[in-house]
């Protein structure tokens, strides 16, 4: 997790001058955007375009081998028809600059990048439905195998041993979890971890590897209209959590972000879970353990959002916004139990894949 010092708080004026000495753009709409450690802003030029302006947190600027695989994995998925943004490289031919700023806290370093701005809303804004369900899956299934097959001479940098926002690495929640010192949630996060522990990484060997997007989440997907109404998936943001992972592990975090969303989130499983195996079928040992996935990153989630709000109380809004709705599922998951939600999930699944 970034200290509180290394977000990155640019003013409008210092990004409009970025954009004019960098890319030679001049700015006719600066705006900011939500982000969690970082500092984004939607960017419109006089010269014709829309952007995304995107500053990394000064700790993760350190790094910049990393973002240079996410910016690659980027650009490798929409060669293959996949709509993620792209970066825009400076006049100077560069895909990343990095740049010097007080923000308070004495002179630090952010990378910046400009990426293409894509279009559509969040699909945490429209009506979760069956089918675009079903399609979110699907598209979180398509991106994990074609990740797979990226080459790039710094790929062995996602291999974050210790990140935090792994489901490989839940059991370092512990040292997160003080903030909910007296709030009878801290025991259910150690009654998950503790299952976590015993019944998912003694299976993990049997468990797929890939690479994971890592944040397939209900604000990482945007949506737009076709020509029916219906709503298709028109881009996937946010690399920044890549990571070598499992497939499965991408499925457990694209079922819990949506269930945020929907008003009767346990039936979110069957139509992600349809979608994800018309790709990449599950085997065993992972159908027994997606249950337990799913619950540990509501617990990543819930626990590292008021871990956060510690260090960055004026972002609490923004941070909070999983974790508002997340504590209720959890509960009412932990209540159903492994076995009736899983069965829930497979019987919603076969169903529906029946209609495809």
């Amino acid at each position: 997790m970034p200290p509180k010092h290394a977000k990155p708080e640019f003013s409008e004026s210092q990004v409009s001058e970025i954009l004019q000495r960098l890319y030679k753009l001049t700015s006719s709409e600066i705006r900011s955007l939500p982000s969690y450690d970082d500092q984004n802003f939607y960017v419109a030029a006089v010269e014709g375009g829309e952007y995304v302006f995107k500053i990394m947190n000064s700790e993760d600027s350190k790094n910049p081998a990393i973002t240079e695989v996410q910016t690659y994995a980027m650009s490798f998925l929409c060669q293959n028809g996949l709509p993620a943004q792209t970066v825009l490289p400076t006049v100077s031919g560069q895909q990343i600059s990095l740049e010097e700023m007080d923000c308070g806290f004495g002179l630090q370093k952010y990378l910046v990048r400009l990426l293409t701005y894509l279009p559509g809303v969040t699909i945490s804004k429209v009506p979760l439905i069956p089918n675009l369900l079903y399609e979110a899956g699907k598209m979180a299934a398509t991106m994990d195998t074609v990740l797979q097959k990226m080459e790039h001479p710094n790929i062995s940098i996602l291999q974050r041993e210790g990140f935090i926002w792994s489901l490989s690495n839940v059991p370092l929640l512990e040292a997160y979890i003080g903030p909910l010192d007296g709030d009878p949630l801290q025991e259910l996060v150690k009654s998950i971890i503790h299952h976590y522990k015993t019944s998912v990484e003694p299976k993990r060997c049997h468990f797929r590897t890939c690479i994971n997007h890592g944040d397939f989440n209900d604000l990482n997907v945007l949506v737009q209209a076709d020509e029916n109404g219906d709503y298709k998936i028109s881009g996937i943001l946010d690399f920044g959590d890549m990571n070598y992972g499992y497939y499965i592990h991408e499925l457990a975090i694209t079922i819990m972000y949506m269930m945020t969303e929907h008003p009767d989130p346990v039936q979110v499983g069957g139509p992600i879970l349809a979608g994800w195996e018309s790709v990449i079928p599950l085997n065993e040992m992972e159908k027994d353990c997606l249950y337990l996935l799913v619950m540990s990153r509501f617990c990543q989630s819930l626990v590292l959002a008021r871990y956060s709000v510690t260090l960055h109380p004026e972002n609490a809004e923004y941070l909070m916004i999983t974790s508002r709705k997340g504590v209720g599922i959890l509960k009412k998951l932990w209540k159903l139990g492994k076995k009736e939600v899983e069965k829930m999930w497979f019987k919603a699944a076969a169903e529906f894949s029946h209609t495809k």
